[in-house]
């Protein structure tokens, strides 16, 4: 496990808040850029990555008129990235959509004081990262065929995984290299801009990678965080002795 981390989906209702309240703010701020989907890619795939999570419509149409401003009295989302280390020294980088700064920036604060990490400044790590676009395929039987077909459109990095094949591209292609993979057929998961680690610190230690993990669920749990990237790089049989 190393690089982009995502919350786990849970079943309770605070959970499922937490995730609600994420996707409406991505929402809401791609729709500044527009309000409908059929021209403004990043909105789309923000409807369909909500939609996946099983956001209700009402919700996704508030967010999108939140955007555009059809929605009179709401607060401005704004968009901010946070740098720091946390436990065993990882390199992390948390981007928040929030509608009150002053919030977000203290829980964030906090995660890391109370973690044993430190935030940093703005260029304290991101430095160590490259912004990347990130496209997850359904692997459906496919692999060879997706690896391929992904080459062709522009990839410069490709993992497969057991049910999926994670693309990378420079991330000024992301929505081109989707939509050709998308046309050949192939089932999109995910596409987003992400920060890829340069290089990773492999932590072995059960104690301290739990730490880690803690840590990370933490900022992650908050409503205002959208993403969170570090530089760990747990392998699987630790994570499995901490699942037991």
């Amino acid at each position: 496990m190393s690089g982009h981390h995502t919350i786990e989906k849970g079943a309770n209702d605070a959970q499922r808040g937490k995730i609600f309240t994420r996707h409406g703010h991505l929402i809401a701020k791609a729709a500044q850029s527009g309000g409908d989907p059929s021209t403004n890619p990043t909105l789309r795939f923000a409807i369909e990555s909500a939609k996946m999570d099983n956001v209700p419509n009402v919700n996704i149409d508030r967010a999108i008129k939140r955007g555009t401003g059809e929605l009179k009295g709401e607060a401005e989302i704004a968009e901010i990235a946070y740098e720091g280390r946390g436990p065993s020294g990882i390199a992390v980088i948390v981007e928040c959509l929030t509608d009150n700064k002053n919030r977000t920036v203290t829980n964030v604060r906090t995660a890391f004081g109370k973690n044993g990490g430190t935030l940093g400044n703005s260029g304290t790590v991101a430095w160590m990262f490259d912004k990347k676009g990130l496209i997850v395929v359904a692997t459906e039987g496919k692999a060879e065929e997706i690896e391929l077909e992904a080459i062709d459109a522009g990839a410069d990095d490709i993992q497969a995984k057991e049910k999926t094949v994670e693309i990378y591209t420079p991330f000024t292609a992301l929505h081109k290299t989707t939509e050709t993979l998308r046309a050949k057929g192939f089932k999109i998961e995910k596409a987003e801009v992400t920060m890829k680690p340069k290089e990773t610190v492999r932590i072995d230690d059960v104690e301290k990678a739990r730490s880690v993990l803690n840590f990370i669920n933490t900022l992650e749990e908050d409503g205002d965080v959208t993403n969170v990237y570090s530089n760990v790089d747990i392998p699987e049989s630790v994570l499995e002795k901490i699942r037991k």
